[in-house]
């Protein structure tokens, strides 16, 4: 290989690399996942919300971070791994999830904004979702405490940490405080910061 000439690595490279979990593939190119501790509590915090809802009412599969999808048809071999993702029941073969990566789009894919990302990164991602056809994208803000909803076939919504986010036809009757993701909200000036 030529100085300058990158490889172009395969999902297959991805799920055999001892340190592939922390990367998505685009491009044939690796793209390293950076979440802060912040984020990373708060799509933790989402997936139980999620889980804990799926699970009582048998909907399907609430997936952590990590998890990752290979389901983009204008680039086989791109792998992204949302935050947090739930694919409803019925449609994995025999309701059995893969030992690799997950061959079909999640019907929700939340992206928890780290400090690192960029809005066209974010765009980016949920752009792909949408035309894998990903039925409801969530970007979860925890620096703004807001919540958009990105529908397939609908309006986007935008909510506030006050407003309650709700699945829709997808997630029936699972209703959560957008602001009972994020960690308690920082006190400016408290006492502590003035000393």
């Amino acid at each position: 290989m030529s100085i300058g000439e990158q490889t172009a690595y395969t999902a297959s490279d991805l799920l055999e690399m001892p340190d592939g979990d922390r990367y998505e593939l685009a491009g044939g190119q690796l793209v390293e996942r950076e979440m802060g501790a912040e984020s990373s509590w708060v799509a933790g915090n989402v997936h139980t919300h999620l889980n804990n809802f799926v699970l009582q009412h048998e909907l399907g599969w609430a997936l952590p971070e990590g998890t990752s999808f290979q389901c983009f048809p204008d680039d086989p071999e791109r792998v992204r791994r949302p935050d947090v993702s739930f694919i409803a029941r019925g449609r994995l073969a025999s309701d059995i999830l893969p030992r690799g990566h997950c061959r079909i789009a999640p019907d929700l894919a939340v992206e928890v904004v780290s400090p690192r990302d960029s809005y066209y990164e974010v765009d980016q991602k949920v752009s792909e979702y949408l035309a894998a056809g990903v039925q409801q994208v969530w970007v979860v803000n925890p620096d703004n405490r807001t919540l958009r909803v990105h529908h397939l076939n609908g309006p986007l919504s935008h909510l506030n940490e006050n407003d309650v986010v709700s699945g829709e036809d997808l997630l029936p009757v699972f209703g959560r405080r957008v602001g009972d993701f994020f960690p308690p909200a920082r006190q400016e000036n408290s006492s502590a910061d003035r000393g």
